[in-house]
């Protein structure tokens, strides 16, 4: 087998395990985003303040995870171009 072709379906199948990964990832943080903030909203015993702190903290996770799904595709684009794939 051309090794070309071999580094590519490498390259495919962590590009694929990744992505996948990730969703899972994001789905997860994601569900329990939602269950904080309706724990936040039925107890009442969060302050104002306190919400908007772990607001901005998830808001600052969820920019984290974009960079770095944004980082992982641009690296294996940019492996895929430096092979002529």
């Amino acid at each position: 087998m051309d090794q070309k072709v071999m580094v590519k379906q490498m390259i495919e199948f962590n590009l694929a395990t990744f992505n996948n990964v990730f969703d899972s990832i994001v789905l997860i943080q994601d569900q329990f985003e939602s269950i904080a903030m309706k724990a936040m909203d039925q107890s009442g015993v969060v302050p104002e303040e306190g919400r908007k702190a772990i607001e901005g903290w998830v808001n600052v996770l969820k920019d984290g995870r974009k960079n770095i799904k944004s980082h992982i595709d641009s690296s294996l684009q940019q492996a895929e171009k430096l092979l002529d794939i």
